[in-house]
């Protein structure tokens, strides 16, 4: 029965409202109780003379208030629902629900759950069978049928994944187990984004004869991609596109990050009308834009915002030297013409000013550049022969090509990668072709060897190499007569690398064709240290490279989850499997990005149904039962009742005790009837009572109040409460002696250990925060997490304790269940690079020499931040940096080693048995203390020698 936006679940009730009148006349024949008066005669005789009688009928309002009572009850048993909502489909024999959770999915996947959920509770209420399938999972997963209560639960457990949806294979699942449902209601909750064989799809799911079609799309489709990003000469540019049906005007901020996270430069992109591709330029220096790790998309929490950059995106400095000037009149013929061509893209050219060798090559190596291409230099003057020998050892790449000079200069074996006869082999001479020599197919253990070989090149000169055991393999390119092209050699941290022909067109066609720019594109990235990761798994054919940091489906770069594995050389699908991210290691990544850069995001096209189709809208559930508010109302109403009668027989005047109790009884059930819960949708599981939320946020604020007073009086460490008993206490024994060591060798004398609920108490109180990880712990919610990660940023410390060690421990590619959970908690946080405690890191000298930071076991390394930009110095005694890590993790069970019983002996064994071990742990938490309370101040040490100087002393 409906009224508007109001309906009775149960309308037959209302009938009782006929009896209203009949309730008005029984209240007005029953008067209240007369008033009772003790039995003083001077009181009654003094009050002979006032006229007061008893009223033999209930006074207006009273019965009033009454009918108004008994009205509330009626409504209420007729169970009123508020904004009530029709089933979207009855009267089938199942429903199939195939829900999109691709990268597309995750800006809004709670309006989709909370869509999927009412379907399926209509279904639980038409005991239908469900079957749910979701578009971006494996196409083996399990589909159903369910019962209702199952495929909630299934729901429940589904998440938005970072990869395309797969809609042939799944559509043609379901298909498949509709078979034997004949008539079922299909639910599509589609992405709005139509991809590779959608028209294909919908045709095998209508094939199993339908009985209704229910169809969900977003009204809008306001998602935003970067689908490119280039670094260019004189900016970082960035292309983002739009869905061709969002055809108005349009402006977005795309960011850069760098490898810990931060935002370092910004630009705005705008949409014009109708525009579906937009372009925004970052105008930074080239060093700054070569620190950029990703670049994103502001206010897009999907994965194709956000775009992974390796070393093909960052710009090199690359000096050119040559020993004959540019002829202005004919300058195809300059040496450096066709190299500045090929690489000025890519890579920021710098050219000495002038050319004397002596002059030339430290003015450039002054400008510190990543690769020096020599054109044609023959003989290297000593002083800068041994400055270039140094800065290949040190990392340089240098690229030589040949030419009458080299031809006829003396071998120099440290800046040549083979020995070259002396004299070029030409058309017509003694060491001569009968004819052009063709380029032959790369080898397969070089750079170039996933390159095709140009077929239009020709050389008809080139200089030779002297025949020895190693020139096969320091051949990276070869003629069809097998003698080399190009040759390269390691030397040191650096490479050297040889083209056996001139730069410029006139010993061959090579530089004028477009695999030149390919080949010193690819050296390029050669002489950069991260780009060797590629770059060897493309030579060796066959070699993956392990997931290093992926991308999130909301757009955030998380450690890699258990699902995923090696990407293949060459590999450029996005799958589950391979999710988008970077793969590689510290060494070295490659980008694996969501969408090409000429990706385009179409619109999904309505199907047509062979059955008739109902549209959904993608929403939270907005209707309201009122039962339980009528019921409080009318509570409410009886305690008045019930005053307003204690009122009248004088309760209220002649016996305060007796009164007191019974008001404060009606007030207590009326708060219980104010702060009860109401049934909550299954659509919104975390709604609350506005009592409750007053309730709790009173006793936080008090112990809040409590907590901050007791943490600004002392230092004290903290620790997360996990809700499991005995490794609660363990972790408070561990604490309470590691203060006691504290107290006995240091100058800090900790406060009580501190047990922490992520999800309610400030953290901001403690330096640091002890985290034990146990699988059987329940897993902290999202919010939880977010205020972890806040902590973090703002300079907070949190320790992780796997405690697995004895199982391989973190970092090692561990599956232990401890080991999996850390990785559930690391994926919700912005976890920054890791390493293993280097040597030199403050932590081993912040107060003792500590070599390991063992625990009950020793083995597993004691994982910080990364200290990537601050390379160690052989004058100073520690590694230089800003800051505490925010993050470390062990799996040697610290709290296990320092964990202390009430008579201060250990509570728990060291593995093995060593009362060393123990000791090195307390020293280890004592380190780690010292260095969250003074930071780097050990790396300013080197100072005090001076200082002393200066003192006179």
């Amino acid at each position: 029965m409906n009224f508007l936006s109001l309906s009775f679940m149960q309308p037959f009730l209302l009938w009782g409202l006929i009896a209203l009148p009949v309730i008005w006349w029984l209240l007005r024949l029953t008067p209240p109780r007369p008033q009772a008066e003790t039995f003083p005669p001077l009181k009654i005789l003094a009050r002979v003379m006032k006229r007061e009688e008893t009223p033999h009928k209930s006074p207006w309002w009273l019965t009033l208030l009454r009918l108004l009572l008994a009205g509330l009850v009626i409504l209420a048993l007729a169970d009123p629902v508020l904004n009530p909502r029709e089933k979207a489909a009855s009267g089938n024999a199942a429903l199939a629900i195939v829900m999109d959770n691709g990268w597309a999915s995750a800006p809004d996947w709670d309006e989709r759950v909370a869509t999927a959920a009412r379907l399926i509770a209509d279904a639980r209420a038409d005991n239908q069978p469900v079957v749910l399938a979701l578009t971006a999972e494996e196409q083996n997963q399990e589909i159903g049928p369910y019962d209702a209560d199952t495929a909630l639960e299934r729901l429940n457990a589904a998440q938005p994944r970072p990869v395309p949806v797969n809609r042939p294979a799944i559509y043609g699942r379901v298909a498949g187990a509709l078979e034997n449902l004949p008539g079922a209601a299909v639910a599509i909750l589609s992405d709005g984004l139509s991809s590779p064989g959608d028209e294909a799809a919908f045709n095998t799911l209508f094939s199993t004869g339908a009985g209704e079609v229910l169809w969900a799309s977003p009204e809008r489709l306001s998602l935003i991609a970067a689908t490119d990003a280039k670094n260019n000469a004189n900016a970082f540019e960035i292309t983002a596109t739009r869905a061709s049906g969002d055809n108005a005007p349009r402006q977005v901020v795309a960011f850069a990050s760098d490898d810990r996270g931060r935002r370092v430069a910004e630009t705005p992109i705008t949409f014009g009308p109708g525009e579906t591709r937009a372009t925004g330029e970052m105008r930074v220096p080239f060093e700054l834009r070569n620190d950029f790790v990703s670049v994103g998309i502001e206010g897009e929490s999907q994965a194709a915002a956000v775009r992974v950059l390796d070393e093909n995106a960052r710009r090199r400095r690359i000096g050119l030297l040559s020993q004959s000037e540019a002829d202005q009149a004919l300058p195809l013929l300059s040496p450096l013409y066709y190299i500045k061509r090929a690489l000025s893209p890519f890579a920021d050219l710098i050219e000495p000013s002038s050319l004397e060798l002596t002059e030339a090559v430290p003015e450039l190596l002054e400008q510190k550049p990543a690769v020096i291409v020599m054109a044609d230099v023959g003989t290297l003057p000593d002083t800068a022969r041994r400055a270039v020998v140094d800065w290949v050892n040190g990392g340089g790449t240098l690229v030589r090509f040949a030419g009458p000079r080299l031809a006829a200069a003396e071998n120099d074996e440290d800046l040549l990668p083979v020995r070259l006869r002396l004299g070029e082999r030409s058309l017509g001479g003694s060491l001569s072709w009968t004819e052009p020599q063709p380029v032959a197919e790369f080898p397969a253990n070089g750079p170039f060897s996933d390159i095709a070989p140009p077929r239009d090149v020709v050389v008809n000169r080139q200089v030779l190499a002297e025949p020895s055991p190693d020139t096969v393999e320091r051949s990276w390119a070869n003629l069809a007569d097998g003698t080399p092209l190009v040759t390269g050699v390691r030397r040191g941290e650096g490479q050297i690398v040889l083209f056996h022909v001139t730069p410029e067109a006139t010993w061959s066609t090579l530089p004028i064709s477009g695999s030149f720019v390919e080949m010193l594109r690819r050296i390029v990235q050669l002489s950069r240290n991260q780009s060797t990761a590629a770059s060897e798994a493309n030579a060796e054919g066959g070699r993956t490279l392990a997931p290093y940091r992926m991308i999130s489906a909301s757009g955030l770069l998380v450690p890699p989850s258990s699902e995923a594995e090696p990407l293949a050389a060459g590999s450029a699908a996005v799958t589950l499997k391979n999710p988008p991210g970077l793969y590689g290691s510290e060494e070295g990544v490659v980008a694996h990005n969501l969408l090409p850069p000429d990706a385009e995001l179409a619109p999904l096209a309505r199907p047509q149904a062979p059955a008739p189709m109902t549209t959904l809208s993608y929403g939270f559930d907005e209707q309201t039962p009122l039962k339980g508010p009528l019921f409080a109302a009318a509570l409410l109403l009886l305690a008045l009742d019930t005053l307003a009668v204690l009122w009248l027989g004088g309760g209220l005047r002649r016996k305060p005790r007796r009164t007191t109790a019974t008001v404060s009884l009606l007030l207590v059930a009326l708060a219980l009837a104010f702060t009860a819960p109401d049934r909550v949708n299954a659509q919104q599981p975390g709604a609350q009572q506005p009592g409750a939320q007053q309730s709790r946020g009173q006793q936080s604020e008090r112990s809040g109040e409590m907590e901050a007073i007791e943490a600004i009086s002392k230092t004290r460490i903290a620790y997360v409460v996990t809700g499991l008993s005995s490794l609660d206490a363990t972790t408070r024994a561990g604490i309470d002696g590691l203060s006691r060591f504290l107290a006995a060798k240091t100058a800090l004398e900790p406060g009580d250990p501190a047990g922490v609920d992520i999800a309610t108490d400030e953290l901001s109180f403690y330096p640091l925060i002890y985290w034990p990880i146990d699988p059987e712990a329940p897993m902290p919610s999202e919010e939880a997490i977010a205020r972890i990660d806040a902590y973090m940023q703002a300079g907070g410390t949190v320790l992780f304790d796997t405690r697995d060690q004895y199982d391989t421990g973190f970092g090692s590619g561990s599956t232990s269940p401890s080991n999996q959970r850390l990785r559930e908690i690391l994926a919700g946080l912005n976890v920054p690079a890791l390493e293993p405690v280097p040597e030199d890191h403050v932590l081993t000298k912040s107060f003792f020499i500590m070599p390991e930071f063992p625990g009950r076991y020793r083995g597993s390394p004691l994982w910080v931040e990364a200290s990537l930009n601050a390379p160690a110095q052989t004058d100073r005694p520690v590694r230089v940096g800003d800051g505490v890590t925010p993050i470390m993790i062990t799996g040697n069970d610290f709290a296990g080693a320092w964990a202390i019983g009430a008579d201060g002996q250990p509570l728990l064994p060291t593995v093995p048995n060593d009362p060393l071990q123990r000791l090195y742990a307390l020293r280890a938490g004592v380190n780690i203390m010292m260095y969250m309370l003074t930071g780097n101040y050990k790396s300013d040490q080197v100072h005090v020698p001076v200082l002393l100087e200066r003192l006179g002393q």
